[in-house]
């Protein structure tokens, strides 16, 4: 009876109920049973009512599947509706632990103000063993508590700590966090294992006593528009795909194209990786080509100029090419000392102007100033490094070495140019405020922190400091306080620590309501975070060559292994 509902029922379930008055001899639940037949007229769903979970449902699928676009006000309504339900505390939605953490997760990223307080019933690893859920050893009501602990904003939100604590045995869940999930290849993988009718009627697919299935063994996305069968919802993501791929190949033309006309292929340090910069872009899913044009050339261009800092230049080169970007227009005054800077510099200057003038229509003036100042203090901090480098200096604290360090990581011109092109305008006020400078710090902090988590051992061989080994200096005594390989060990737990920290605190800025900048533009700063926790994720090593070209390649030219089912009722 503790399981009862207001309804009467019993978790919402006629078969429970039925068990219930007839061992039970509690007749509260008569009246829900006569309802549910009046309403159906014979067999009755497995639950009901499932309409908070079924809806979102729908709105999960189609945003796993890519076309949540073609659905956006229905899905708002959907979610605003969730959200009352949520603030009013219904028990359709709190008392079910799949439909719960599933609400949570999906109002959280879609930006509603909801703390995880909800999800307390769910903390102690007993609400799922002593649960239907957990007697039917239900992974995906496992694995969605696990996505939602994912989302935490507070270091102190002890709820979701212990809720992921317990609930981190979902293999690909650990293999692929929230925080490191590129939408584009999740959906790629989505649809290629979607099933359609026929294809569950082949497997034998069986509905479970339990399970959230619709009637006739075939789910389906009900709007007030209409219907649309599972056959039709593949349909459509396939063709949106197909047509993302042909727009997503064609750009890439045009970037081999304005690789060519900026001349840094003629550079042999060059790492220019035209497919895997695009890449990021593309599968993070930016909503324009300006904007995935903007952010790709800005990545390619910091990444040659990071090479050029990290000792393919002289010092005379280096401090040449930071005095030219730091006079801009004025560089005329300066010259070039060799044929590199001179590429460098007119391949950032005149791809930074033609950014900026197609931004124009959107910001309403001309921004460059923005973006010659993120390049400004990109290049002052790699070249603070580079000095430390040359002079083998090494910074006494690990604070003095980020100093430089997180700004010479280069998020500043990527993320600055893209959100020249995601609405709406970006005022003055924006780019000067301390919400955007602490945006723009924790996300290259992010990027930092990761890149000196995998790269340590390497950079300890040419001479390089990063914060591993300043970390590890500083706790062993110079070398007296314990062995190398603890000290080492402890830096990285410290490390991802403050990693960790920044990534809540970057998803509570992102998801809150207020705020001085737009939270279209809010949401870039996430997606890159997503971008370099792919790129440096640990475990599968995504960060070296062969594994982000399969990645790109993936998403950009590799067509979907996915056979649709004849059609029988015409376009949708």
């Amino acid at each position: 009876m503790a399981y009862q509902r207001k309804n009467g029922s019993i978790l919402n379930s006629p078969s429970a109920t039925v068990a219930t008055i007839i061992h039970g001899r509690n007749y509260s639940g008569l009246a829900y049973l006569d309802f549910v037949t009046s309403k159906f007229g014979g067999p009755v769903p497995v639950m009901y009512p499932q309409n908070a979970y079924s809806q979102l449902c729908m709105v999960d699928t189609l945003e796993r599947m890519g076309i949540s676009k073609s659905f956006a006000c229905e899905i708002s309504d959907i979610l605003d509706m969730t959200y009352r339900l949520w603030m009013h505390n219904e028990e359709e939605l709190m008392l079910d632990m799949r439909t719960c953490a599933m609400a949570f997760r999906l109002l959280r990223m879609h930006g509603y103000d909801i703390t995880s307080d909800g999800m307390a019933q769910f903390v102690e690893q007993s609400s799922f063993d002593d649960s239907i859920h957990g007697y039917l050893n239900d992974t995906k009501a496992l694995l969605e508590l696990y996505k939602s602990s994912q989302l935490r904003c507070l270091e102190d939100d002890l709820i979701l700590e212990e809720i992921g604590s317990w609930s981190a045995r979902v293999e690909y869940a650990l293999k692929c966090p929230v925080y490191a999930i590129l939408e584009r290849l999740e959906q790629k993988r989505n649809i290629e294992q979607f099933k359609t009718k026929e294809q569950l009627k082949i497997e034998g697919f069986k509905l479970l006593k339990s399970g959230y299935r619709c009637l006739n063994h075939e789910p389906i996305i009900t709007w007030i528009s209409g219907v649309i069968p599972n056959d039709e919802i593949l349909a459509l993501a396939v063709d949106e795909f197909h047509s993302s791929q042909s727009v997503y190949q064609q750009e890439l033309q045009d970037l081999n194209s304005w690789v060519a006309q900026t001349r840094l292929d003629e550079l042999k340090f060059a790492r220019l990786m035209p497919s895997i910069t695009y890449f990021s872009a593309a599968a993070i899913l930016l909503p324009s080509e300006s904007a995935r044009i903007a952010w790709t050339q800005n990545c390619i261009l910091t990444t040659t100029v990071d090479d050029f800092f990290d000792g393919e230049g002289s010092k005379e080169e280096m401090e040449n090419l930071v005095r030219l970007i730091e006079k801009w227009d004025g560089h005329g005054e300066i010259g070039f000392s060799s044929e590199c800077v001179e590429i460098l510099f007119y391949a950032v200057y005149n791809t930074s102007k033609q950014i900026a003038e197609k931004a124009v229509p959107l910001q309403k003036r001309n921004v460059v100033d923005h973006i010659a100042e993120s390049w400004w203090f990109t290049v002052r901090g790699m070249l603070t490094e580079a000095e430390w480098r040359m002079d083998k200096y090494v910074p006494t604290t690990v604070e003095e070495y980020m100093s430089a360090a997180v700004d010479s990581f280069a998020l500043g011109p990527i993320i600055t140019s893209a959100a020249l092109f995601v609405e709406p305008e970006l005022s003055e006020e924006v780019f000067r405020s301390e919400e955007y400078i602490h945006l723009m710090n924790l996300a290259n902090t992010i990027g930092r922190l990761l890149n000196d988590m995998q790269t340590y051992e390497k950079e300890i061989k040419i001479g390089k400091v990063n914060s591993i080994m300043l970390h590890a200096l500083s706790h062993s005594g110079g070398g007296g306080g314990g062995s190398p390989e603890a000290s080492m060990e402890e830096a990285k737990r410290e490390m991802r620590r403050i990693l960790q920290g920044c990534r809540f605190e970057l998803l509570r800025l992102v998801t809150r309501d207020a705020g001085v900048v737009p939270p279209p533009c809010r949401k870039l700063f996430w997606l890159m975070s997503k971008v370099l926790h792919f790129v440096y994720m640990e475990k599968d090593r995504y960060f070296t060559a062969e594994g982000m070209m399969a990645s790109a390649n993936a998403v950009i030219l590799d067509p979907l292994q996915v056979t649709l089912p004849p059609s029988d009722s015409g376009t949708l």
